[in-house]
C-alpha cells in the first residue's frame, strides 16, 4: 500500500473508469427512430427550483487532481496526459485547449492533502477541430473550455481495489459525489468559466411541443461564442436540481426530429 498515491503504482485503467462522466439522460425519452416519446425520463415537477444551463456541443474532457500533487487529462473515454509528461495523446485537441490553464490546474493540485482523495473537474471542450458544431462558435479557429461538474472520491485505495465490474455499476448506480450548485459556484469563481447560466421566467413544461417552444424561448442563441464569426446556433440546455439529484438535456435536434417525423406523419 503506498503512503501518498503514486501514478506509476496504480491500475490506470480502474482510476480511469472511476472517474468517467457518466452519461446525461434526455428529458424526454427517445423511440424508435430518434422520436421524443410523450413520457418524462426525468421530472422536475414539485422540484422548488432548476438550474438551466447552455449544453455546449464539443467533447468531454475532465481533469482529475491527485493526492500526489499533480494532475491527469482525459477525455470522456481516455486518459490522455499526466502533468509533466513531454509527451500527451493529441486527440480531439483536448490537452492542447486545457494546456492554457495548466497552471491555475497545477495550483488547485499543489493543495490536495488528503493522501486518499480525488476531486474531478468536468468540462465541455469546443469550437475548432472539435466535431461538426465547431462552426458555431468560432470562424478563427479557436477553441474553448466551459466548467460543467465537479465531484469528489473519499475512499480511493478502497475503490481502486473493486474489480472493473463493480466500478462500472457503482458508477452506474449514481455512486459519484457531485457536489451541489451553491458549492460549484464557490470552487469555479474566479478561477475558470463555466456552462453559462440562463435566466428561466416560466416553469418548465411536459408536454413535447411546449418543451419545444420553450427551449426555443430560453435558449435562442449559444452564449459561448469563442468569436463574432461563429453562427451562435446552440446545441440545447441541460436542467438540473440545486444538488444534482436531478438531470436531463433537452437538445434542439430531438424536437427538430420528431416535429419532422410528426409532420410526415400527418402529410
Amino acid at each position: 500500500m503506498f503512503s501518498r498515491m503514486d501514478i506509476r503504482e496504480i491500475d490506470l485503467r480502474r482510476l480511469n473508469s472511476l472517474t468517467k462522466y457518466p452519461s446525461i439522460p434526455t428529458y424526454h425519452s427517445i423511440g424508435e427512430k430518434g422520436r421524443l416519446l410523450d413520457k418524462l425520463e426525468v421530472s422536475f415537477e414539485g422540484e422548488p427550483e432548476i438550474i438551466v444551463t447552455e449544453k455546449v456541443d464539443g467533447t468531454n474532457a475532465r481533469v482529475i487532481l491527485l493526492p500526489d500533487k499533480n494532475f491527469l487529462v482525459g477525455s470522456r473515454e481516455e486518459l490522455l496526459h499526466y502533468h509533466g509528461d513531454i509527451i500527451a495523446n493529441p486527440v480531439l485537441g483536448i490537452v492542447d485547449a486545457i494546456r492554457p490553464s495548466f497552471g491555475a490546474w497545477a495550483r488547485l493540485a499543489n493543495h490536495v492533502q488528503d493522501d486518499d482523495y480525488v476531486t474531478v473537474y468536468f468540462g465541455e471542450v469546443f469550437g475548432s477541430g472539435v466535431g461538426n458544431a465547431s462552426k458555431h462558435y468560432t470562424g478563427e479557429g479557436l477553441t474553448g473550455f466551459r466548467l460543467l461538474d465537479v465531484f469528489s472520491i473519499d475512499d480511493l485505495r478502497k475503490k481502486l481495489q473493486q474489480t472493473p465490474e463493480q466500478i462500472a455499476l457503482w458508477r452506474d448506480r449514481g455512486g459519484q459525489k457531485f457536489i451541489d450548485e451553491q458549492a460549484f459556484q464557490f470552487v469555479s469563481r474566479d478561477f475558470m468559466p463555466t456552462a453559462p447560466r440562463l435566466k428561466v421566467t416560466r416553469p418548465l413544461p411536459t408536454s413535447i411541443v411546449d418543451t419545444f417552444e420553450w427551449l426555443m424561448e430560453v435558449m435562442p442563441r449559444s452564449l459561448c461564442m469563442l468569436d463574432p464569426k461563429g453562427t451562435a446556433k446552440p446545441e440545447g440546455v441541460v436542467v438540473r436540481t440545486p444538488d444534482r439529484r436531478k438531470i436531463a438535456k433537452i437538445r434542439y435536434e430531438d424536437y427538430e426530429r420528431t416535429a419532422r417525423l410528426e409532420a410526415k406523419k400527418v402529410g
